[in-house]
């Protein structure tokens, strides 16, 4: 793989795995790694990610479970061909297709309520917070481009009955973002908190399902900076069941 300027290659340290990052696009973090933990899928399972960025929660679902098909939907010309780039480079052309265009546009790939899983790390800050000048950053970070309602609306209208919606967003936007997935009939079922080892709320991630009886499964509030790693290994024991 040839590699352009400014990019990079980083081990996932998952089944071989590796991700091409440009360090001035936006790059993931332990967001991504969180959401793909605790999303999951079975073996028929038609997907669709909004966002999907640089690739690497489609990537990473890849060794974590099995699946059909990924339908990764990307509106940043770049970074959809950096995705594409990541998806040929892990050989994994048969499982994900990146879709280079506005989600708001899925009618013109897939059908109405054909979805079983949709996952998605959106863009969560409001746009009157200050924009970072780097357009493809600020794109990928502030929530013009899809708000909060445009993202819920298109996930109902995208998965089967029963279908699940796995989202991570901003800790502070969360009566927001519950309200608006209750407002699409799409019902929370499991949700959690992160934060950052100093006591500061940082995201909220949610497992909604589209037209699910009332009730949730709060989990315990989860620390991301923990750099002995041990708290990915309470993400597969507590929040996953897997050992």
């Amino acid at each position: 793989m040839i590699l352009d300027k400014d990019e990079r290659i980083e081990d996932l340290e998952c089944h071989g795995l590796k991700i091409i990052q440009n360090k001035n696009y936006y790059t993931f973090t332990s967001d991504s790694v969180v959401l793909a933990n605790f999303i999951k899928l079975k073996k028929s399972d038609k997907c669709v990610e909004i966002g999907t960025g640089c690739g690497v929660i489609s990537v990473l679902l890849t060794a974590k479970t099995e699946f059909d098909k990924i339908y990764a939907f990307e509106i940043q010309d770049e970074m959809a061909r950096l995705a594409e780039k990541n998806v040929i480079f892990n050989d994994l052309q048969d499982k994900i297709q990146v879709i280079s265009d506005d989600v708001k546009n899925f009618r013109q790939y897939i059908e109405n309520e054909s979805i079983d899983v949709i996952f998605s790390n959106p863009p969560y800050m409001r746009k009157d917070v200050q924009l970072n000048k780097n357009r493809i950053k600020s794109i990928a970070r502030h929530d013009e481009s899809l708000p909060i309602n445009e993202l819920c609306k298109c996930a109902y209208s995208m998965l089967k009955f029963g279908g699940k919606f796995y989202v991570v967003y901003s800790a502070e936007r969360s009566c927001e973002l519950i309200h608006t997935l209750i407002n699409y009939n799409l019902e929370p079922k499991r949700m959690f908190f992160t934060q950052n080892g100093k006591g500061k709320v940082i995201l909220i991630v949610i497992e909604a399902v589209k037209g699910g009886k009332h009730g949730v499964e709060v989990l315990p509030e989860l620390e991301t900076n923990d750099v002995k790693g041990e708290y990915l290994q309470l993400l597969q024991t507590k929040y996953f069941g897997r050992n």
